[in-house]
């Protein structure tokens, strides 16, 4: 049996224990009676240490050049991936404490450190101030980081969301707290352990543990000057509620139940199911932007269902760390029960259910929280696997009659995340995703195989406040500040 993995804490430049000494432990999801590692339990004194440790190392890390800090942003691209044993370490622990495939946890793994590249890049951009000339006045606005960030990211992706706001609060002159998942902190604890190894003391932070033991000190620390947290609407709602007390800004990327478009003229070869596929299914579904509600015109439903079907078949459920594996596990019990009763209540309503895939280990199946890819055709669109996230391996399939109808459809939601349009005709497609509520539109594709991590990203309505990534994504670590004088006196 491999032996159990212990992580730590990093505060101030040091991996250490938390200060109880407490740690808690984290089991894997394709088996849930086998250990994988034990994760230090931070308390309150943590939180104080970390953002203490954050606001010291503040004044010197902002008061860099841009380019100054693009070359740490450089430094740790290369950091994270120079040791090939640890790396690949480092990738099957992941698979083991999330239940990933290996090729996705070894793709999230290995493109963190591409993000942090994306922001040096910005280091000429970001140094340009915005000038207006006078009369009546010569005003220069310049950027300033906000102070020490607080980011809190899930357990689905967690570094490919930690890579939409790390790289950025560094590159923006920001310290930073980090709070992963208590669901999934191995292999992120030992990722962002070599992000720090690059940095001065005290600029990045790493805390492990409960959210309800140390999520509100974090949240209401004097320290913490911005929050950016990615997770469920009603957590959302509860950071909002904690960052109001002390008026720190937030940016919030919360739920998604994303709605793509298949037009009548849509080109549905095989590549395009596959690409259906993925959008809808990648790490088993649990993706903020994947693709979870299909409306297809009518004159190609059943046409969608057939090719859709037989991409699903195909697919083998079993531990992500075998080779054959395609889907594995849902991450933890919780919502192992939240996708399985959304199907169970479909079929109690009376809709047709496709559960497809081949599981070559049923004894592995029963005791994981496995769920094989399940197509939910033409369901009641009041029931919850239309209405609300479902966030595992099954998807509604929905036919409609014209454009008008499908976007009304799509933009029935109380979220508004991401969208897709699939259709040949430049055009028209452009004219739809302009009437989408979404903050991101996809055209031909959907999801992370889709994503341009130069655009900004987040959502309308109950998807959230803000936006990750790109040059945005930068700004948003950072407030304007407008510096005037008489006319002819700058300029």
């Amino acid at each position: 049996m491999t032996e159990a993995v212990h992580t730590k804490l990093f505060i101030n430049g040091q991996w250490q224990d938390s200060q109880s000494g407490e740690e808690y432990a984290i089991y894997n999801p394709a088996r849930p009676d086998e250990l994988v590692g034990y994760a230090a339990n931070a308390n309150a004194d943590d939180v104080d240490a970390a953002c203490q440790a954050a606001a010291a190392a503040f004044p010197a890390w902002s008061a860099l050049s841009y380019g100054e800090r693009a070359v740490y942003m450089r430094r740790i691209a290369e950091h994270l991936i120079a040791d090939a044993e640890e790396l690949n370490a480092r990738i099957s622990l992941f698979t083991r404490e999330h239940g990933k495939i290996l090729n996705e946890a070894s793709i999230e793994m290995r493109r963190f450190g591409d993000r942090f590249l994306l922001c040096a890049d910005y280091a000429e951009r970001l140094e340009r101030d915005d000038q207006l000339q006078g009369p009546p006045f010569d005003t220069i606005i310049t950027r300033q980081a906000r102070g020490v960030a607080a980011l809190v990211v899930p357990w689905n992706w967690p570094l490919s969301i930690l890579g939409a706001k790390l790289p950025q609060a560094l590159m923006a002159g920001n310290t930073v707290v980090i709070k992963p998942s208590k669901e999934s902190a191995l292999a992120p604890a030992l990722t962002i352990r070599r992000v720090a190894e690059v940095l001065p003391a005290g600029v990045v932070n790493l805390l492990t543990g409960a959210s309800s033991r140390i999520g509100d000190p974090l949240l209401t620390h004097l320290a913490v000057r911005t929050i950016n947290f990615t997770g469920s609407v009603r957590v959302g709602r509860h950071v909002m509620k904690m960052a109001s007390g002390n008026l720190v800004p937030v940016t919030l990327e919360l739920g998604g139940n994303d709605a793509g478009l298949i037009l009548e003229d849509a080109q549905l070869d095989e590549a395009a199911f596959q690409r259906l596929y993925l959008a809808s299914f990648m790490s088993s579904g649990q993706i903020c932007m994947a693709l979870k509600r299909i409306y297809v015109h009518r004159s190609r439903y059943e046409e969608l269902v057939e090719g859709l079907s037989a991409v699903a078949a195909k697919q083998v459920v079993g531990d992500g760390l075998l080779p054959e594996t395609t889907m594995g596990p849902l991450n933890n019990r919780s919502q192992y029960e939240i996708v399985t009763g959304m199907i169970q209540q479909a079929k109690d309503a009376g809709a047709e259910l496709r559960e497809l895939g081949q599981v070559p280990d049923q004894d592995l199946y029963k005791k994981g929280y496995f769920q094989k890819p399940t197509l939910v055709l033409n369901p009641d669109p009041a029931l919850d696997i239309v209405r609300e996230e479902q966030f595992g391996p099954a998807v509604p399939i929905i036919p409609f009659d014209s454009d008008e109808e499908a976007i009304r459809f799509a933009n029935d939601s109380e979220f508004g995340l991401c969208s897709s349009v699939w259709t040949p005709d430049r055009v028209r497609a452009m004219n739809i995703a302009k009437q989408l509520e979404a903050g991101y539109t996809y055209l031909n594709g959907h999801g992370p195989l889709a994503q341009d991590g130069r655009a900004p990203f987040g959502g309308f309505k109950s998807s959230g406040i803000g936006r990750n990534l790109g040059f945005e994504g930068i700004r948003a670590f950072q407030e304007p500040h407008a510096i005037s004088a008489p006319a002819g006196w700058l300029f």
